[in-house]
């Protein structure tokens, strides 16, 4: 891990294989590995997590435990396949998990969280972005504190980090170093410093994508192979190095 002076670290949220060794390049510590970014982020393949852990060195890998899109309100067969998912990633050898659960009344579902922590140690574990639509944040935070997580993903509960700097400055001060408060979603090159500096935060979670054409000569772009909302078969996004360098260099991380 990649950790500085002033003991800042910088998250990258990694799609590929190719991202987390962009990641690494870059001078990241840590990435969040997962598939389904338009879909906001699922659990990476077996064969992805394996060859992440085969290429990469000297950057943490902490991967998503997320069965599906949508609200994370989980059925008992989802549950299996979580716990079923992070004894994979202990048997792969990751540093970490990245894990959520909520109440039909958005509370934090404390007796699921009770058994992913179970299943989840003694890795890393981060509580990702359902945090963002929980009832109550600031009881949120206490009850991950009390069952040991180690971070919490957050907007400040609003669409962009620097819309929620109100919010994540009031959760850095709960948390006064029992938990890290980590901003996410929206993080750049172009507010990092200034999220850094209002929040008082100490690590940061961001993409640093750029958009990759594909090499594709022949093409028949009537057909889409997914959702309407992807743009077009022939491009994906991955972690760019230049761009994770130039996020960590705003912030005098590195």
């Amino acid at each position: 891990m990649n950790e500085t002076s002033n003991n800042f670290e910088f998250e990258i949220c990694a799609n590929s294989v190719e991202s987390c060794l962009a990641a690494q390049e870059g001078g990241a510590d840590r990435v969040e590995l997962c598939a389904g970014i338009p879909e906001g982020g699922t659990t990476p393949s077996y064969g992805e997590i394996v060859m992440a852990r085969q290429s990469t060195e000297r950057i943490a890998i902490h991967v998503l435990i997320r069965p599906r899109a949508g609200d994370f309100l989980y059925t008992e067969t989802e549950v299996g396949a979580m716990l079923h998912d992070i004894q994979l990633a202990h048997q792969l050898g990751v540093q970490g998990v990245v894990i959520g659960c909520l109440t039909p009344d958005g509370d934090i579902d404390e007796p699921l969280l009770d058994r992913l922590m179970a299943a989840a140690r003694p890795l890393s574990v981060t509580f990702h972005r359902a945090f963002d639509v929980c009832r109550d944040p600031r009881a949120s935070l206490e009850l991950l504190i009390r069952h040991g997580v180690d971070r919490v993903l957050t907007s400040g509960q609003e669409a962009t980090a620097v819309q929620g700097i109100p919010l994540l400055r009031e959760l850095v001060s709960q948390a006064d170093g029992r938990i890290v408060v980590m901003p996410g979603c929206g993080v750049r090159a172009d507010n990092i410093a200034r999220i850094e500096s209002e929040t008082g935060a100490r690590e940061f979670h961001t993409s640093a994508r750029r958009v990759v054409e594909s090499g594709m000569i022949y093409r028949n772009e009537r057909v889409p192979m997914g959702s309407c909302a992807v743009t077009s078969e022939f491009e994906t996004v991955q972690t760019d190095r230049r761009e994770v360098a130039r996020y960590v260099s705003q912030t005098c991380i590195k």
